[in-house]
């Protein structure tokens, strides 16, 4: 019995420090300044600051890849965890987008925000630092629905411009 648990010790390991030469890219892409969300004339400093904090490791190419995220298998993850964000709403692209894709951003992080599912607790766990106070998800909230609004009214505007 001894000799089973000592080659399942021994594979095992070996399988761990093996397995830590196959990783995810952490890499951040490239990013264009004037397209990040920090240009969008629209957002309050306070709003910005926050979504900086607690958003932008997910959700923009700025990631700030922690020692931990190096280690398989919690780097795939992490690096799952970005990618996602990344597609869902990515702040670093953020004026790329039509102003339709916008509002459905901004509808998102108003929902996401307000029902307290972002951050992910999971993340929560680890960076406590990045919670979100009440003011925090009032000032995103009352941002997100105030821009959707300003959004639709610029849209309807120049539909009947034409």
């Amino acid at each position: 019995m001894k000799k089973v648990a000592r080659f399942v010790a021994i594979v095992g390991v070996s399988a761990v420090l093996l397995a830590q030469f196959y990783r995810p890219s952490r890499e951040n892409p490239s990013t264009d300044p004037a397209l990040s969300i920090r240009a969008y004339k629209t957002i309050p400093a306070e709003v910005l600051a926050t979504l900086e904090r607690s958003c932008f490791d997910c959700h923009s190419n700025e990631t700030r890849w922690p020692w931990y995220s190096a280690i398989t298998p919690v780097n795939f993850l992490i690096a799952g965890d970005v990618n996602k964000g990344r597609r869902r709403v990515n702040f670093s692209k953020w004026g790329k987008q039509k102003p339709v894709k916008i509002q459905g951003s901004l509808q998102m992080i108003d929902d996401e925000v307000s029902l307290k599912q972002m951050p992910l607790p999971r993340y929560l766990f680890i960076h406590p630092g990045v919670a979100l106070s009440e003011a925090e998800i009032k000032a995103i909230s009352a941002w997100a629905s105030d821009e959707q609004v300003r959004l639709s009214e610029q849209t309807d505007s120049l539909q009947k411009d034409k």
